[in-house]
């Protein structure tokens, strides 16, 4: 039985694509999922970090603690309810652009429950990496779907970036953090690696 998603709690979600098939087809694909994700997930939790893959995805959030959640949501058993709005969407409006039919996305939703600061670095420092891990940038920071240059950036944003940047002090020790050499790969991201490949 699946564990339900708890207020108040970070969680590491991610998916990839039925088949390892590819999600994101052309630009504007990454743009309609990221106002999707926008409109049913800001509802219920605060998004720290992202990387959206040709073929998969990671999001990195914190669950709102329950008495800022809509009387709707304050049963624990209804979180997962705009995760499901939202691919159900995306996944209706890719079958109707690209002329396909059936699943898009895997069977179910992977989520890790993040529980330590420490390892909460790391795994920002592991989202924002993956273009480069996957081949998809030479460098992760020209990628554009991540949130990486939203976090640099002083542009409005939805994204939760002065508490992204708390977990590290500073801005400067943000960056320092982005490198493979420094990131963790065992424990739980080395779980995460072997739904990642």
């Amino acid at each position: 039985m699946a564990v339900n998603f708890q207020p108040g709690a970070f969680y590491h979600v991610f998916n990839r694509g039925n088949n390892k098939e590819d999600i994101f087809i052309e630009d504007r694909n990454y743009f309609f999922f990221l106002n999707l994700m926008s409109k049913h997930l800001t509802t219920i939790c605060d998004v720290y970090s992202y990387c959206l893959l040709k073929n998969h995805f990671h999001i990195l959030l914190k669950f709102k603690e329950k008495e800022q959640l809509s009387s709707s949501y304050q049963d624990n058993n209804h979180l997962h309810q705009p995760f499901s709005n939202l691919f159900n969407s995306y996944t209706k409006s890719i079958n109707k652009a690209y002329e396909r039919t059936g699943s898009l996305f895997q069977e179910h939703l992977h989520k890790i429950w993040v529980y330590d600061i420490d390892y909460l670095r790391h795994l920002i420092g592991y989202i924002h990496l993956n273009p480069s891990k996957h081949g998809f940038s030479d460098d992760f920071k020209n990628y554009p779907y991540s949130s990486f240059q939203s976090i640099l950036s002083s542009k409005p944003t939805k994204l939760f970036r002065d508490e992204v940047i708390q977990l590290f002090g500073d801005l400067e020790n943000f960056i320092y953090w982005h490198d493979w050499k420094k990131i963790k790969t065992d424990g739980i991201i080395a779980e995460i690696e072997k739904i990642d490949n």
